[in-house]
């Protein structure tokens, strides 16, 4: 496993919850971060090591990828004294740009994983030149590889609106550690007892409080609402600035990234999800193992993949009235949350699906 850094995100967890699962079922998994930023506890058993770029030339972003990929092959090299790795996963776009300049990875034994709709992170904001430049870096890093995308949503917008051809592309969903979660999910927390709604997710504009905020105070549900993640000491001014603008400052409660998130999300309501786009929304599982009903916007990824049947009900239209109306609706009248849906998302199930990719190439 490649990965830029392990801060408290989606990507990063699943990384961690996927070499977790493969150490139990008797694999060896290492794990390369390319920065010291580690959010989560490393499982057991896992070979962690950081590969730290520590250039501090004036021209060092010219030759960053290079350099940085030269740093990677060491590592890797070094790691395969002990026997060559059956499976390399690379974990981010920023981590598949370098991995994209080495030298020591078998290519047919690399996949690529996608977690994300690159169209709407790195085209939507772009016109012109840099819309043709950043399109064409895109092509030459995943053109003719092998790509796991983590959504059908994904696989579709990086192949069609990139126009890129793969050698191998599938879809597999992120793995859950559910019986870890309901563990978890018993620990204690503050508001336990307590009616209210939650969002959990970085305090980033991707994720759209701005949005959320707006719904929450149309709905007119008197229940708090917790916003838990990280950010910027700005950008929580901000986030308080909104709720104080939509007359809901006294109930929107900010509270910092907590590395167990699942007592908050089992305790809540309802959980709330409320972006622009989404390359799956692990935070919507999470919630559904928790046994939390979710509501989230039916944008582009994987929230429509993950709500279906009865539980499509808590998919809303993108403006803050419909969000409203959404949440008010699941609020009154929550969807039973089934079992079985639950369990292809298991930790031994998706890691399955993962080996025969190395099955396939031996």
């Amino acid at each position: 496993m490649i990965i830029d850094g392990l801060p408290g995100g989606g990507a990063e967890k699943t990384v961690l919850t996927l070499s977790k699962g493969l150490v139990a079922m008797g694999h060896q998994v290492s794990v390369f971060s390319l920065r010291r930023v580690c959010d989560y506890e490393i499982p057991e058993d896992v070979d962690y090591q950081v590969i730290l770029d520590t250039c501090k030339k004036p021209w060092r972003k010219l030759t960053e990828l290079s350099r940085r990929a030269a740093l990677l092959d060491s590592a890797v090299e070094q790691a395969q004294k002990k026997g060559n790795f059956d499976l390399v996963l690379s974990h981010l776009h920023k981590t598949d740009r370098i991995v994209a300049h080495t030298k020591s990875i078998a290519r047919e034994k690399l996949w690529y994983c996608v977690h994300g709709m690159y169209s709407y992170s790195y085209l939507q904001h772009r016109q012109g030149f840099s819309r043709w430049i950043k399109r064409k870096k895109i092509q030459s890093v995943y053109q003719n590889s092998n790509v796991v995308a983590v959504s059908q949503a994904v696989l579709h917008d990086i192949t069609t609106n990139f126009d890129i051809t793969l050698s191998g592309g599938t879809v597999i969903h992120n793995p859950f550690d559910i019986d870890g979660i309901h563990l978890k999910a018993k620990e204690s927390c503050e508001m336990a007892g307590q009616d209210y709604l939650i969002h959990v997710g970085r305090f980033h504009e991707h994720k759209r409080h701005d949005r959320l905020i707006s719904a929450y105070a149309l709905s007119g549900i008197q229940a708090p609402l917790v916003l838990m993640g990280n950010g910027s000491n700005e950008r929580i001014a901000e986030l308080k600035a909104m709720a104080t603008a939509a007359g809901v400052a006294e109930r929107v409660i900010i509270k910092s990234f907590a590395p167990n998130p699942y007592p908050w999300i089992a305790n809540a309501r309802m959980l709330l999800l409320s972006s622009d786009c989404e390359g799956f929304g692990n935070v919507l599982v999470e919630a559904l193992i928790c046994q939390t009903p979710a509501v989230s916007t039916n944008c582009p990824g994987g929230p429509a993949e993950i709500l279906t049947g009865e539980l499509s009900r808590g998919l809303s239209g993108m403006s803050a009235q419909e969000l409203a109306d959404t949440m008010l609706d699941i609020y009154n009248t929550p969807p039973v949350i089934d079992i079985a849906t639950i369990e292809s998302y298991s930790i031994g199930a998706i890691c399955q699906q993962y080996l025969s990719l190395a099955t396939e190439e031996r």
